[in-house]
């Protein structure tokens, strides 16, 4: 349904437009990027109280008139469902370069109801908020109103499958909603915005890759239906869309903006697959509307998600079952480098990892295409833990935010490596003169070769399958390099000297050539670098990895300040920590992470993580002659490079012992089956019409669970009728997400269980799942009702109890409505009968108020607090574990266990399941009443789950419950239940109950 432009401006608010965009930036044009040239990249933001410039050139961002590289990284709050974790996970993410924390908002995270809307406790959008302008990182805000992400419905809440509406369009209906979100969420951005001095949210989103209706009238009143509300609701910095490909969609321009210019940022998504050759989406590629960042050559080239690993499906057939290990192997460290300084030589200045920490899709919140883990193979496992990829972000992060030149690049004259295997970009920044070369390897073997179209003789080595970036003319400090072989890290000035550091693969020989008119005086500090000097460049050369960290120390070179080059390879790299302070930068090395640093009179006060005993080493401003770590005196001595060095190491961390999981209870559920059950508080399913996609079958009525307030988890039905004559069998149809199961009785007897299949690779994006279980009445049941008939004759009750794992909505990508596909039961038919049925339909009980409606399914122990940790069992059986049972329906497990973590100590715990995979059950896992996720024993490929900390009392009593639903067929367990140490760190982040 269109609007008219009376209707669509109503709902609007375009007459509270008139407001002026106090703080914003300029509009884009040509004369912009000249007029701003390459200089210190704007300060760590905060929550200053002072007003800011945002805007952009075709460069880059432009901040207060300084040019900024974005680079971010991706979390989802409502994937770690304790608050104090966000702090240690924003930390991390600065603490490794990265300047910016991209965040999707979920509307069905904080709406259990139209009308109201939930933003306490761990839904607490202005606390993350906070947390990220104090943790010095900028925010990227995407609040959909759809955002896909892999989460139920593509983020719209259950409430919205049952309205009226097409969704994703400029129906008025769906509007209305969607204003009540917006308002909402708004409400919250608005005071944390990076323009008015409260926050650093820099960028705003509005929809999610939305290629459904581009160019057509709908779909443009929607755009600029979102653009004016947002506007009105007083978010000021740019917005942008993430098309999703490279089609040029809703470039600037392409929708009205309310009279707006300058303020719109074209944007684009990428997800390469590991084989394939790194594409040019920028300048080096053919260009046009469906070449990347040409599409929009007046804006700069920005990638609001790029590929920092991938989902994987139930069953686990994109990565061989091996699941999130076989994700981050083949996105690995090479990957990244390879694909992200491709982007980076064609200009793209605005990126955006997805995912830097993916995360758990705890509870009913995954969407079906997903299992509970959202590891995602990305740079931060789900367990917090630092993987093998991160060196090679640590290193871009670093040196994006310490040399400047990169935020303004042109393309340069063709460079030919000797070797043809390598491939060469060439940039040159306008201002500095300064050079920059990737080299890309796309073949299977390492290749070594010079560059003597650059006038570089020395040969530089790039591995198999990777990238390198090596610079020429660069200033550091107040040095001017050459050319190196390997790539810059950081520059910076410490005290009163200036520290250039160095990185590359272990093993690879650093060579590092600077100007030097006077013959200068090297100190080698480490046994490994050697030097020479000729005509007026110093020559240093240093094998990377050999013995940690290699120091040259340049004096008399006819520069008044000295010179610390620091050579690194990945691991040690990894362990260099560059910090902004008011009096100065520092820079520390040793600790596996660097948290903070505060300068108080002559003391430096560090915070951070050990996992090994280590030693530190500080550079900082002058004046600085005391080291605390975590709060306690570091005794130290001054070293040759200048440093505060430690008299003795860091200790490194105790791990922790878990206890075993034993004195079990367990209790047999599902009631429900029972012809005798009172189901008369139950919803009486009679409704005739539906919204759902999902056609309402003649002669049935709408059975379809959403319809009666049912959103998310089980849902049971129960039919009832009189006179069982002639039925010789039942048909059910019904319809679920991926792996959905259909469980029936009939008069108290198990007719059978029904299960959707598991998805191989072709239908593993397939999100709604239709079948027909057919169960013919086994004998007993005939004989009962043959007896029933001499007996009494007609008239007798008959009971079909049917429990229906819905799993969840699909989501609504191609904006079809697909969230609106029935879920539950959708037709009931009989053969050799055709009684008159009455339907009662129940799931979930009231939304949790702490752990939300997304928490609970309908499951007769969740419905009676079987999974709370208050709950009394006395009275259930004691077991143990493994178990063998077999009988089709749900038993719960319940045991306590009590963890004694030190409190300096961060203990990443999790859940480990393991049984004969041919034994066809699964488990909702509830920790402390938070339903942790879903097993499915058979499928997989998921054994292990995460217990966030805060959810799970590291220090005091913990209670598990397990909800095993299992189809008859086969023994049942659980088999064997432990937990697991996923990792241990000194340190950390203290961490509040949740």
């Amino acid at each position: 349904m269109e609007l008219s432009r009376r209707t669509f401006h109503a709902l609007a608010g375009t007459a509270a437009l008139g407001f002026t965009l106090t703080g914003s930036g300029s509009p884009t044009s040509a004369d912009t990027a000249r007029s701003v040239p390459t200089g210190p990249p704007p300060p760590v933001p905060s929550a200053d109280g002072r007003r800011h410039e945002v805007g952009f050139d075709r460069y880059s961002l432009l901040v207060d008139g300084r040019r900024l590289v974005l680079w971010s990284g991706e979390m989802h709050p409502f994937r770690l469902p304790s608050p104090s974790l966000w702090r240690d996970m924003l930390e991390k993410m600065r603490a490794h370069g990265y300047n910016a924390v991209s965040v999707y908002v979920a509307w069905n995270y904080h709406s259990p109801a139209p009308g109201r809307y939930d933003f306490t406790g761990v839904r607490d959008l202005d606390l993350f908020l906070r947390m990220a302008a104090e943790t010095g990182l900028y925010v990227i805000l995407r609040p959909g109103p759809y955002i896909n992400a892999e989460v139920d419905a593509g983020g719209f809440p259950g409430w919205l499958t049952a309205t009226e509406g097409t969704a994703r369009t400029s129906d008025p209906t769906y509007l209305r909603y969607v204003d009540e979100w917006l308002s909402a969420v708004n409400a919250i951005v608005a005071k944390r915005l990076f323009t008015r001095g409260t926050g650093t949210v820099l960028l705003y989103q509005i929809e999610n890759e939305y290629d459904a209706h581009v160019g057509e009238p709908t779909g443009r009143a929607y755009m600029s239906y979102l653009y004016e509300k947002v506007r009105a609701d007083g978010i000021d910095v740019p917005l942008f869309h993430n098309d999703k490909g490279r089609n040029g969609a809703w470039a600037p321009g392409s929708f009205g903006t309310g009279g707006e210019k300058g303020r719109w940022l074209y944007g684009f998504d990428g997800y390469p697959e590991p084989d394939e050759v790194p594409p040019d989406w920028g300048r080096f590629g053919p260009g046009g509307a469906k070449g990347g960042a040409t599409a929009s050559p007046r804006t700069p080239g920005f990638v609001p998600e790029f590929g920092g690993g991938w989902f994987d499906p139930w069953g686990g057939s994109w990565f061989d079952g091996k699941g999130y290990a076989e994700s981050r192997r083949t996105r690995d460290a090479a990957y990244e480098r390879r694909f992200y300084l491709t982007n980076l030589a064609n200009g793209i200045t605005l990126h955006n990892v997805y995912m830097t920490y993916g995360g758990t899709s705890w509870g009913w919140l995954p969407a079906p295409v997903v299992y509970t883990s959202y590891d995602y193979g990305a740079a931060f496992d789900e367990a917090r833990n630092a993987t093998p990829k991160l060196p090679a972000m640590h290193q871009i992060g670093q040196l994006l935010r310490h040399v400047p030149d990169l935020a303004k690049l042109n393309r340069a004259k063709a460079v030919r490596a000797a070797d043809e295997r390598i491939k060469v970009y060439h940039l040159v920044n306008p201002d500095t003169g300064a050079h920059f070369y990737v080299l890309r390897n796309d073949s299977e073997e390492a290749v070594t070769s010079t560059l003597p179209d650059a006038g570089i003789d020395l040969p530089v080595t790039v591995p198999a399958r990777d990238a390198k970036l090596i610079t020429a003319g660069l200033r550091i400090g107040r040095r001017t390099l050459v050319h190196a072989t390997v790539q810059p890290m950081l520059t910076l000035t410490a005290g009163r000297q200036d520290i250039a550091v160095f990185a590359g693969r272990r093993g690879d020989l650093a060579q590092v050539v600077l100007d030097s008119p006077d013959e200068p005086t090297p100190m080698r500090l480490d046994p490994e670098p050697a030097w020479a000097y000729n005509l007026g460049k110093l020559y240093v050369t240093a094998p990377l990895g050999v013995s940690e960290l290699s120091r040259v120390r340049i004096e008399s070179d006819g520069v008044d300040t000295p010179m610390l080059l620091l050579f690194a390879d990945d691991a040690t790299a990894l362990r260099l920590w560059p910090y902004e302070t008011p009096s100065g930068p520092l820079l520390v090395y040793g600790p596996a992470l660097l948290r903070s640093a505060e300068l108080r009179g002559s003391t430096v006060h560090l915070t951070g993580d050990t996992t090994a005993v280590t030693g530190l080493e500080v550079w900082g401003p002058r004046g600085i002659t005391h080291v605390t770590w975590n709060g306690r005196p570091v005794p130290t001595r001054i070293s040759g490079t200048g440093s505060l060095l430690a008299l003795r190491p860091l200790a490194g961390v105790t791990r922790p012992a878990l206890p075993a999981l034993d004195g079990w209870r367990r209790r047999t559920e599902n009631p429900e089956a029972e012809s005798g059950f009172d189901d008369s508080g139950w919803t009486a399913a009679d409704k005739k019409t539906s919204f759902s996609t999902t056609p309402v079958p003649d002669g049935q009525p709408v059975l379809f669970a959403d319809d009666y307030g049912f959103h998310y988890g089980d849902v049971w039905y129960r039919g009832e009728w009189t006179d069982a004559d002639g039925i010789e069998s039942v048909s059910l149809a019904y319809s679920t997400g991926t792996q959905g199961l259909l469980m029936a009785w009939l008069d108290g007897e198990p007719l059978g269980t029904h299960r959707m299949p598991v998805p191989d690779k072709d239908r593993a994006r397939q999100g709604t799942w239709t079948a027909k279980a057919t169960f013919g009445l086994p004998e007993g049941l005939r004989k009962k009702f043959r007896e029933d008939r001499g007996s009494r004759g007609s008239g007798e009750r008959h009971v079909l109890s049917v429990l229906v794992r819905r799993m969840q909505h699909d989501m609504d990508g191609k904006a079809l409505d697909t969230h609106k596909a029935a879920r539950g039961l959708t037709a009931v038919t009989f053969e050799g009968a055709s009684p008159e049925v009455t339907w009662r339909i129940q799931g979930a009980s009231t939304p949790d108020p702490v752990r939300g409606p997304m928490n609970n399914g309908g499951l007769y122990g969740e419905r009676e607090g079987w999974h709370l940790p208050e709950y009394d069992d006395k009275d259930w059986k004691d077991t143990e574990l493994p178990r063998a049972d077999r009988r089709q329906g749900v038993t719960w497990y319940r045991t306590d266990f009590r963890l004694d973590v030190d409190p300096g100590v961060d203990a990443s715990v999790g859940l480990v399941l393991d049984d004969d995979p041919e034994r066809a059950y699964r488990v909702q896992i509830f920790l402390n009443g938070w339903n942790m996720g879903q097993y499915i024993n058979d499928v997989g490929p998921q054994h292990t789950f995460v217990l966030p900390n805060g959810i799970l009392r590291t220090r005091g009593a913990n209670t598990l419950a397990l909800a095993v639903l299992s189809d008859g067929t086969t023994p049942s367990g659980p088999g064997d239940v432990r937990l697991t140490l996923l990792g241990a760190a000194a340190g950390g982040v203290p961490v509040k109950a949740v």
